[in-house]
């Protein structure tokens, strides 16, 4: 069989088990979402922290539920890596630097995972499982709430309630990642995944060196790394070490699993809201995004030009040699249109206009499909900026769902779009201009530039994948791209509870001749269209002075 062919079936395997579970699983999502019961365990959790869950919140106190959760959530995580050499299974690590600390604290509590450290290196035991793989469920679960309120703002009419943020956080944690989660990593273990609370092993190899080999609950983070779209390995080679990743089965697997809740929301979105048509039309928008970057990464990589890849049948610096281009491609382009970060190949080594590639797919605000949760608050963004255009094709007011998109809607989204963006060039400007970027880089020219600017986009769109030639363990760099991640993950949520609650306020209005017919191909196209055309004219010539500068070299 050709490598060509095996990657089409590949790819087909993948659409095939992802619409399979699409229906049921989004089905499942909106009847938690909606119900009026409580687990016994939940109610042991909503007493442990003083919630009435059945209490209906208005989106400031929403928007005061999240980030309050998520503030003690940062501050806790601080602390466990600074005291972390004081505690149980250390494994005589030494405390994480402040600067360090605050980076990580930042990044996993906003679902970003980046990662300016080597985890079986640095991390203790209790640091990766009582720190970082909680919040790799919590911070997924709040992504969900996010998105849940929103929907409610679509679905409900002449209220201002949301919902509950701690009802919606702890089911979505308790009934969704983590019953997902359990099984995933069942099957990682059996695949071979390593999961135990082991010392450091030290082993001489056939040259006779020594080299250090870390156990640890590899498999368990592994399953919450993907499932929550979070991204942040256990190892530093992340999904491209053996122990996290072990064979051809687990590669499929894992891109499986950082696909199947973004892609089953839509339906989930389509049952909250009455019109289940309305959740396919968002589903083949994200559907359509992805599957072109796919196509694009893949064909590149496998044309690139030059003697060495010809010879081995395309582009395999920085690949593993288990998987190749087709598998390392269609891993890459999942992984930066979810907010994953993880990866099984050095996105660096790719070729420039494949970087080009997976760096639009962060900036699309990765959308397609998305993060657990941004994912499909970002795209019913982009949504609303679509109908607002075509009503101005024709001349009346705009509406969704029957909501209409007035003056303050299209504020707060158009608010909702900008922030990213100005966080990533601003970001990536004052690293240029103080000189802090160069000094990072480990290529010149428009390779080193991307180099900096895919840090700071993949820090701004909370996505936690690096160029890994950047060199980001800098005060300077811990510091700045913690910022971005902080501001870039919940800056924009406070835009869709706003947006959440103004919809929510509003009378229904009775769709007639003239609205526009979201749940049509028509609408899809136009909502595609809209999203590469904001996007380009955003980031174009930060692209141009980077990714396509090196790739028309």
């Amino acid at each position: 069989m050709s490598p060509v062919l095996a990657d089409v079936l590949l790819v087909t395997a993948l659409i095939g088990a992802l619409a399979l579970v699409h229906r049921p699983l989004g089905d499942y999502m909106a009847a938690v979402f909606q119900s009026r019961k409580h687990l016994r365990v939940e109610k042991w959790i909503y007493r442990s922290v003083g919630a009435d869950p059945d209490a209906e919140m208005r989106w400031p106190a929403y928007l005061r539920g999240v980030l309050a959760f998520s503030a003690v959530g940062v501050l806790f995580l601080y602390l466990l890596q600074r005291v972390q050499d004081k505690l149980p299974l250390s494994l005589g690590f030494k405390p994480i630097t402040p600067d360090q600390a605050f980076n990580t604290a930042a990044s996993f509590v906003s679902n970003t995972n980046w990662q300016s450290y080597s985890g079986e290196v640095a991390m203790s035991h209790v640091t990766q499982t009582m720190g970082l793989a909680v919040q790799n469920f919590v911070s997924a679960a709040v992504g969900i709430a996010v998105a849940v309120a929103l929907v409610r703002g679509f679905a409900r009419s002449r209220t201002g309630d949301l919902g509950n943020f701690w009802a919606d956080l702890v089911r979505g944690t308790v009934r969704i990642l983590l019953p997902l989660s359990v099984v995933a990593a069942v099957i990682l273990i059996a695949a071979g995944a390593v999961q135990n609370f082991g010392d450091i092993h030290t082993i001489t190899t056939l040259t006779g060196d020594k080299q250090a080999i870390s156990p640890g609950a590899v498999a368990s983070q592994e399953a919450i790394k993907d499932v929550g779209t979070n991204g942040g390995g256990f190892f530093n080679a992340n999904s491209a070490h053996p122990f996290e990743n072990p064979n051809g089965f687990t590669n499929l697997l894992e891109i499986f699993l950082l696909l199947v809740i973004p892609f089953s929301l839509p339906r989930t979105f389509g049952k909250m809201v009455g019109n289940v048509k309305q959740g396919y039309a968002v589903v083949a928008a994200m559907g359509t995004i992805w599957f072109l970057g796919v196509v694009a990464v893949t064909w590149i990589e496998y044309a690139h030009p030059g003697t060495a890849s010809q010879l081995a049948g395309g582009a395999m610096e920085g690949k593993e040699q288990r998987f190749g281009e087709g598998p390392s491609s269609l891993f890459a382009v999942s992984t930066t249109m979810t907010s994953t970060g993880s990866v099984n190949s050095f996105h660096d080594s790719f070729s420039g206009l494949s970087g080009g590639v997976l760096l639009l797919g962060m900036m699309l605000g990765e959308i397609a499909p998305g993060g657990v949760g941004s994912g499909l608050y970002g795209m019913l963004i982009m949504a609303i900026i679509a109908v607002f255009i075509a009503g101005l094709m024709v001349g009346r007011t705009p509406e969704y769902l029957g909501k209409k998109i007035g003056t303050r809607e299209i504020k707060l989204a158009a608010c909702y779009i900008l922030i990213t963006p100005t966080l990533v060039l601003i970001g990536t400007a004052l690293a240029m201009a103080l000189g802090k970027g160069e000094s990072s880089m480990t290529n010149i020219g428009a390779h080193g530039f991307s180099e900096v600017l895919y840090a700071y986009t993949s820090a701004g769109n909370n996505n936690g994948s690096a160029f890994a030639g950047f060199a980001a363990n800098t005060e300077y760099h811990n510091t700045m791209l913690g910022l971005a991640m902080l501001l870039g993950r919940f800056l924009p949520m406070v835009f869709v509870l706003a947006l959440a609650g103004s919809l929510a306020e509003q009378k229904p209005v009775p769709a007639t001749a003239g609205t526009l017919r979201t749940e049509k191909p028509l609408f899809t196209g136009l909502l595609v269209g809209a999203i590469l055309i904001i996007t380009g004219l955003t980031f174009f010539p930060a692209l141009a002075l980077g990714p396509l500068a090196e790739g028309l070299a």
